[in-house]
């Protein structure tokens, strides 16, 4: 099949429409020559570098993934490598809501920001990119037990509940992570995007469940150390992707702590070098802590603490009920008795659904004005509905045609005539069906069928509350609406002739053109562009490569100088210096 954003392939034709609204082409003719540049020096350093320090599943990955070393990896050449392992990869423009992030790793797809850091910020950008999400995120997938972490992960994960401020914390970190690789942002406003998410952390008051799990995703699949505290290897995408923290995080500078549901609560800060890093002893480990704190979660405990935090979350949500009848929609109210639900209310459209499917006639068009349906046990009564049979049901007067009173635990009761029942496969009643309804909590009416029909829900306990529609083919989810997109200025004359300055040299490395003169290239670059030291380590290695030394010499005398000029980039020159002399060979 074939989509304007992005060409399918078996694992790709799995995504609901929902997810498919955040994909966009990656349209590789857009990276420059300069982009190309970038990616090769990163990598260069980065393969010389982490093969000595990263899981040995990194280096055996990039071959399995198919990322080369010289060339931006392209997305449609990618799945076809990835698929043989079960993974496909997407492009998206930038950061992504986290729900929808971690819904794509549980349908085994790779999310890759698919614009690349400028040159000024190659050793870390806060902004995904492809440096980190290609070379980062795709070799190490190609470990299986990692891989089925990462779907794991991604399943749990989108079930988390959010808070109205974690999307406001998200907004504010895909602002800042905009600008920040913007061509010319003023530094105030940078600073001023910077301050704003250091305010929003603060005052986050008690964490959600996607902010205690987005802990956890930061501190392994983006962060994480693997192997001993004393002698760790690097897995986490974040480090593998930064030439800078890739090193520095393996000094005594940053502390290193087992890895346990104690990175839940252990904050972050995007914009600085994490102060301490966790360390699994393998990547089953993760599994195993993963599941632990999925069994804190909603989730999987249901119950009157679950519907309120469904309540506060103010976001499209379900709760699962111990017939296995499901409720998806907004959640407003609850009524509770001894630490119970006795009843629960949704505001606007909702559906019901048992096990993931929509239960016919109880879609969005029957229920566009909200549900709400009494909880528990009848008052008095031992048995609950959900365990009665049709003899049970006929001796407590729950039968077709019978006009009603059911009085519940928490003095919730519903009155009106039976007009039917809805049961599942194994003859379970879920929905019992009345017209000329009333249900009231003491002496409040808290509903009233006007000529409609009502369907009460059956159901002793919730079990499970977790985010997003149990059926997501009963709501219309594709509704993406981003507040910024990645700001791309046009190129002046002078940067697109450093573009074909930096062509030209990839020309001749590639043996495309060896007719252009690369003394007359290093001399225009000296005279217009002084300040620019990538291409001028790449005319090095060149020369370097043909034995052009007295080139050679004049081209190092050339880079010493914008050390001096620029000390901030002395450094990636002098790696990039070591990484020729040392003759590293094209990897492929």
């Amino acid at each position: 099949m074939k989509d304007k954003a992005y060409e399918s392939n078996p694992v790709l034709d799995k995504l609901p429409s929902h997810l498919r609204q955040y994909i966009k082409p990656q349209n590789y003719e857009e990276y420059s020559s300069i982009d190309q540049a970038v990616w090769r020096y990163v990598m260069r350093k980065n393969v010389d570098y982490l093969s000595k320090v990263a899981d040995e599943s990194y280096v055996e990955g990039l071959e399995k993934t198919g990322i080369s070393i010289d060339h931006i990896p392209n997305m449609y050449g990618m799945n076809r490598i990835l698929k043989e392992i079960g993974w496909a990869a997407v492009a998206v423009d930038g950061f992504i809501p986290p729900a929808a992030f971690m819904e794509f790793q549980a349908y085994n797809v790779l999310v890759i920001a698919s614009d690349i850091r400028q040159l000024e910020n190659i050793e870390y950008t806060p902004a995904p990119d492809i440096i980190h999400e290609g070379a980062g995120h795709a070799p190490i997938i190609a470990n299986p037990e990692y891989a089925e972490y990462l779907r794991r992960f991604g399943e749990i994960g989108c079930k988390a509940i959010s808070s109205a401020k974690d999307y406001e914390l998200y907004e504010a970190v895909r602002h800042l992570s905009i600008i920040k690789e913007a061509e010319g942002t003023p530094k105030e406003e940078i600073i001023a995007a910077e301050k704003k998410i250091e305010e929003l952390q603060k005052n986050m008051g008690t964490p959600s469940e996607m902010a205690l799990i987005r802990n956890l995703h930061w501190w392994t699949v983006e962060y994480g150390l693997i192997g001993s505290v004393d002698n760790p290897k690097i897995y986490g995408a974040g480090l593998l992707s930064s030439i800078g923290e890739s090193s520095w995080c393996m000094t005594d500078e940053v502390k290193k702590l087992p890895y346990s549901n104690k990175a839940a609560v252990t904050e972050f800060d995007i914009t600085k070098p994490q102060p301490q890093l966790f360390v699994t002893p393998n990547f089953a480990h993760l599994s195993q802590v993963l599941e632990d704190f999925a069994n804190t979660m909603a989730l999987r405990t249901g119950g009157l603490e679950g519907i309120n935090k469904l309540i506060d979350s103010k976001e499209l949500c379900t709760i699962m009920l111990s017939t296995g009848l499901q409720i998806s929609g907004n959640f407003t109210r609850v009524i509770s008795h001894k630490g119970k639900p006795v009843y629960v209310q949704t505001e606007g459209e909702t559906a019901l659904a048992y096990h993931e499917k929509e239960l016919i006639g109880h879609g969005i068009e029957k229920h566009s004005n909200g549900f709400g349906t009494p909880l528990g046990k009848l008052k008095g009564i031992n048995l609950a509905i959900e365990n009665m049979g049709p003899r049970d049901l006929k001796a407590y007067n729950i039968f077709e045609g019978e006009i009603i009173t059911l009085e519940f635990e928490g003095e919730i009761t519903l009155s009106g005539k039976i007009i039917t029942g809805t049961r599942n496969l194994q003859g379970k009643i879920l929905l019992v069906t009345f017209e000329n309804c009333v249900v009231k909590h003491k002496k409040e009416v808290i509903f009233k069928s006007e000529g409609e029909t009502y369907s009460m829900a059956v159901g002793q306990e919730v079990i499970s509350c977790f985010n997003g529609p149990a059926d997501v083919q009963s709501f219309d989810m594709v509704t993406h609406e981003l507040s910024d997109s990645t700001i791309k200025k046009p190129k002046d004359d002078a940067r697109l002739r450093l573009e074909t300055l930096y062509q030209r040299i990839r020309d001749w490395r590639e043996e495309k053109d060896r007719t252009i003169s690369r003394s007359k290239i290093f001399k225009e670059l000296q005279e217009s562009y002084p300040t620019d030291w990538l291409l001028s380590v790449e005319l090095y290695e060149l020369a370097k490569m043909d034995n052009s030394l007295e080139l050679a010499e004049k081209i190092k005398a050339h880079l010493e100088q914008v050390k001096l000029d620029n000390p901030k980039v002395g450094h990636l020159i002098d790696d990039g210096l070591e990484l020729v002399d040392k003759h590293l060979v094209k990897y492929l």
